[in-house]
Parts: structure tokens; sequence; C-alpha cells
């Protein structure tokens, strides 16, 4: 007799680099895009739902993972014939806009001012709290102003804005600004190449400062660097004087605290006092004309994102597209200044990069600064949760035309974790009451009960399961989270009565309450049925 072939099952395991959201993790996510559609709508942004898919010409090549051309994307070709288009998950939500904005220009108006929410995709390598599929929540301006920079300050405001109505109190986070026309001059004036990749690995090694510090990002900018585990990293090659040269603004916040310091001695010095603090004493102008004319907050005193403007401007004076680029962010920050958002939410950090490469100027991150443990229990920041910029060519792409855009995307699965990390999000389930049977034969008396409470609205249900066993129904409130279960025997049903179980307070006596406690607050009552509802709602509140 043949012998039969073995059936061969599926795994029942997610792909690599992906995650299933349970219950709990769905609401929550759910609550916070509402919260943060919410502060869209207050700026005037219009909702947006575009496709999932889009061709690969149309989304571009603007991710950072130059090592793999046209990589980073989970792509097939239409069809079976060889010249078939390339269809794409889209990887953000900012490329499709640019498409969306083209093909519809002529309906929208201009300024074409958006928000969009939705999953993305990379096929990018995953880690820890790094996923294939993760949502964004994105906010754009297209067709600003080629000239103001007045709708990026409001996209900076907008996102502190979006942050404090999620929880992030406004203490716990920085928006850091830099402008990408920085980076680009400082290049030029280290004479970097332009063929190659050399330009691709410096700013990679740039945007790595604050994990791998000042001697790390030093040697991936000359010959190389490997790591703990031996992986080695190629560099840029460049060469001292070039490699100076770019720490020069890598650097710059560094740099700028020590001349601060500096000052605030002399002046102390000449005051023959040590009382006066650093900044209180610094008395320094520079000499340049400048249309902006920055407030005085005591001997000479300016915030930090003004001084740093200032050291920028000294930093770039020969170069045009650098100028350009500390003009913008000094816009910006007198917008911002206006806006009540100049203050330690706001910081001017040269040595932010971000890694699409579609800006053209400004861009901007959102931080977090409360430190959370890793996987082994040591305290680590936990970092970037938004960020976005200034992008005057996507949709030029498509039409040829120059349209300046602006915009922001607030990772929301990683501000679920931070609030999850800083106990600010409940993580238990909240499920709803449980209607138990008792007699299968009265299962309409049972799904009678619960739609009287769901007309109340009362989240419940009845127990659909086998109904045998009592006490598997009461295992199933529990894990469901319920926090009371409804019994109604022939005894209670001959009375119209119900007895209500309150499941939390049931949990917390058996576990923290004395015998004389318990008997003195039993978990279960008897409830006319007339009056469970108000009964139930009194309990749930």
């Amino acid at each position: 007799m043949a012998k039969k072939d073995k059936i061969r099952r599926p795994k029942a395991e997610t792909p690599k680099g992906f995650r299933d959201y349970f219950g709990a993790e769905v609401t929550q996510r759910k609550a916070m895009l509402d919260k943060i559609a919410e502060v869209y709508h207050l700026y005037g942004f219009e909702a947006l739902e575009s496709s999932a898919v889009e061709t690969v010409e149309s989304l571009g090549s603007f991710l950072p993972d130059v090592d793999r051309p046209n990589a980073g994307v989970f792509a097939w070709q239409e069809g079976n014939a060889p010249d078939g288009d390339w269809m794409a998950l889209r990887y953000d939500l900012t490329a499709p806009l640019a498409r969306v904005y083209a093909q519809h220009r002529n309906d929208l108006p201009t300024p074409y001012r958006r928000y969009a929410m939705g999953p993305v995709w990379r096929n990018e390598k995953p880690g820890p709290g790094r996923f294939r599929q993760f949502y964004q929540c994105d906010a754009d301006t297209v067709g600003t102003s080629s000239t103001s920079y007045a709708a990026d300050a409001e996209v900076c405001a907008m996102l502190g804005h979006a942050l404090e109505a999620v929880g992030i109190t406004s203490d716990n986070y920085v928006i850091q600004l830099n402008d990408r026309r920085l980076l680009s001059a400082i290049l030029d004036i280290a004479e970097v190449p332009t063929e190659g990749d050399a330009r691709g690995i410096v700013l990679r090694a740039i945007d790595k400062i604050d994990r791998l510090q000042e001697h790390g990002v030093r040697d991936l900018l000359g010959e190389g660097r490997k790591d703990d585990s031996g992986d080695y990293t190629k560099g840029a090659g460049l060469s001292a004087s070039q490699i100076n040269i770019v720490m020069g603004l890598v650097l710059a916040n560094d740099r700028l605290e020590e001349r601060l310091a500096r000052r605030g001695s002399r002046a102390r010095d000449e005051a023959q006092t040590d009382e006066m603090d650093a900044l209180d004493a610094a008395r320094y102008s520079i000499r340049s004309e400048t249309k902006h004319r920055w407030p005085d907050y005591g001997n000479g005193r300016r915030l930090w994102n003004f001084e740093m403007i200032e050291y920028l401007r000294e930093l770039y004076f020969e170069s045009d597209d650098g100028k350009r680029g500390v003009e913008a962010l000094a816009e910006m920050v007198e917008i911002l200044t206006a806006l009540g958002r100049n203050d330690h939410r706001l910081r001017v950090n040269p040595s932010v990069v971000r890694g699409l490469g579609y800006y053209t100027g400004p861009v901007y991150e959102a931080e977090l600064t409360f430190e959370i443990e890793d996987d082994k229990g040591r305290p680590r920041q936990f970092g970037s949760v938004a960020g976005g910029g200034r992008y005057d060519d996507l949709v030029t792409r498509f039409t040829g035309q120059a349209v300046p855009a602006t915009g922001v995307s607030i990772g929301v699965d990683r501000l679920l974790a931070a609030l999850t990390a800083k106990g600010r999000i409940d993580t238990s389930p909240a499920g709803p009451v449980i209607v138990t049977v008792m007699d299968r034969d009265r299962m309409a008396d049972y799904q009678s009960i619960v739609g009287t409470l769901r007309q109340a609205g009362i989240r419940a249900e009845v127990y659909l399961g086998n109904p045998k066993n009592f006490g598997n129904q009461l295992k199933y409130a529990d894990k469901r989270g319920s926090p009371a279960a409804i019994i109604q025997g022939t005894d209670e049903a001959a009375r119209d009565v119900v007895q209500v179980k309150d499941l939390i307070l049931g949990a917390k006596l058996a576990q923290d309450a004395s015998l004389e406690e318990w008997k003195e607050n039993p978990s279960q009552s008897e409830v006319p049925l007339a009056e469970l509802v108000p009964f139930l709602q009194k309990l749930l509140s």
C-alpha cells in the first residue's frame, strides 16, 4: 500500500519585520490618530486618502539605502510583459502626494494643505522597534511661497501642538531645525566630490553623531569604521583637512557652548563678580547687515537659537547657498518666536540631516528627551518620533514647473511605544460587559439584556462559547479584561433581577483584602433588571 504523503502545513508566523496588532493597541492608535487629526484640522488642513500602491517611477528613488539601488521598496512587475510597469507599496505618504497634486492640480486650491494617515512599507533590514510596515501621520502644504518659510515655521508649531495633544509634555520633547543647504554648502567648502557616493556617506555619517560620537563620525568621514561586532563600514575617504571642515558644522553646538562660556567668563572678570550667569553676562553682537533684529533679554543675552544663527552667519559668510540656508532658519525662528514656540522646545541644530533624498531646504525633527530602558535594562534616549522638511522638486518631476512644498510626518507607532514606555498609556484591555449563559434555552432573554445595554451605550456581549462550564465563562471575561459579568439563572429570571459581578473589584479583593474586608465589600450585587443600566453606568464610571 502506497504511503500517503505527509501534509505540509504553513508555519503560523508573521513575516520577518512585520507584527500583528491586537485590540488595545489598535484602539490606542486610533485614539492617537484622532487627536493628531484634530490638530491638523484646526490648522486648516484637509484629509486625503491616496492609493497604497504607486508605480516605482512615480515614487522615485529617495530612500537613504543607496548601497542597494532600487531597494528599500516592495515592488513587482505588472503582468508578464518585459516592458510592464513596476508597481510598489508606498514607502511614505509624501511621494504619493506629489503625484496626487500633479494629477489633480487644476481642481485643487493653491496652496493645497492636506493631511494623510495610514501604513507605509519599507523593504529594509528590521531591528528592535524597527518594522517593515508602520503607520505615518502627515501634513503638508504644496504650492507655498518660494521666498518665504512661514509654511515651514507653521508646520513646526503644529508638530509641537500635536505632540502635546497626545500626551507628550512640553518638557519631554524638542524640535530641532536645520537646513539641507548648510550641509550641501559645507561639502562644497570642503571640496567633497559630487560624483560617486562620498557625499551620501558623509551625510549618513553626520546623521549618526548622537550614537557614534565625534570619533566614530570622524572614522566614517575618513577610511571607515569597524564596530564592536567586527562589521566594517566603508568611509568617505576625506582628508584630515576636509574632515575638520565638515566637523566644524557637526560640532557647531559644542563650539557655540564653548564660545558662550568664554564670553561669560570674560564678562564676569570685567564685572568682578561671580554671580552673573554666563548667558546673562553675554555682550555680543555680530556686525552684519540683517533684516532680523533679535530681542534682548537683558545684559546682552539672547536665546540659544538667536546665538546659533549668528554663529552660522559667521561660518557661511562666503557661501551664497549657506547664507540662504541660514536666513531661512532665521525667518523660521522669528516666526516661531511670535508664535510662542522659541523656548526649550525648539533648537537650531546644524547636525540634523534627515535621511530622505528629496529635501531641498529647512528640515526638522521632533526628538523625545526622556530616557527609557533598552532590552538589557540600560538607560537610553528614546530619540526621534517625527520629522519633515522643505521639498521643492517632487512635483516638478511630474510637471516641469517649480512647486515648493513642505510637510511633516509623525511616526505613530514609535510615539505609542514612547508613551507606553513612560506609563502614559494603559495597555490593559478594556473589555465589554459579559452577559453569561446559565440556560442555553434562554438565549433570547440574554440577547435582550445585552441589547438594552448597547442601546444605553454600554459595550456588552453575550458569551457565545460552550456554556456548560460556568467557570470558563468567568475565565473568558477575565481574559477579555471585562469590568463586569451579568448572571441570571432561573431563580433570578423569575424575580426579574440579575447578579452583577464586579470583576475589577473582585480581582482586587482576591489579591489584597482580608476575609473580613471581603465580607464587608462583596464584589457581587443583586440588581433589579429595570435598574441594571444606571447601576452599570455608575460602576463603569
